[in-house]
């Protein structure tokens, strides 16, 4: 059963592992893999990769991207968007900060910020329009 509006949207804003895919050439299927995304009801998508990385490449080049949540309890959830790629800025600081506190328990989170400043390099934020959505809920399987 297809999710209303507030409820494919209530679902995007949690902090699901989601399946990122972008067009990879023609003679490629679309490189498809996890990432941590933001987004709250209403508003833009976000998320942020290394700047400079194939991804990042690859989202400048096509300028559009498909993002995938789901979950398998208490039922069988999805929620899928894409639409075009907004813009592309510098990552920030608070940015990091953000994601991290959205996706880790609380007594991880000055751990891995300190490992994510040391060991990785300049980001990039990627706004999205979640202008397409398809959803359902399957129920207990």
């Amino acid at each position: 059963m297809p999710l209303s509006k507030p409820e494919r949207e209530e679902f995007l804003a949690e902090p699901h592992i989601a399946a990122l895919s972008v067009a990879n050439g023609a003679d490629r299927g679309p490189l498809t893999v996890p990432i941590w995304y933001q987004y709250s009801p209403g508003g833009e998508l976000w998320f942020t990769t290394g700047a400079g990385s194939r991804k990042h490449r690859l989202i400048e080049a096509a300028g559009f991207v498909s993002l995938m949540v789901e979950r398998v309890e208490p039922s069988v959830r999805y929620v899928a968007v894409d639409g075009p790629v907004l813009r592309i800025e510098p990552g920030t600081d608070d940015q990091l900060v953000e994601m991290t506190r959205r996706y880790l328990p609380p007594e991880k989170v000055d751990g891995y910020l300190e490992f994510a400043r040391r060991e990785h390099s300049e980001s990039v934020a990627v706004f999205v329009e979640a202008a397409h959505w398809l959803s359902s809920d399957l129920g207990s399987l």
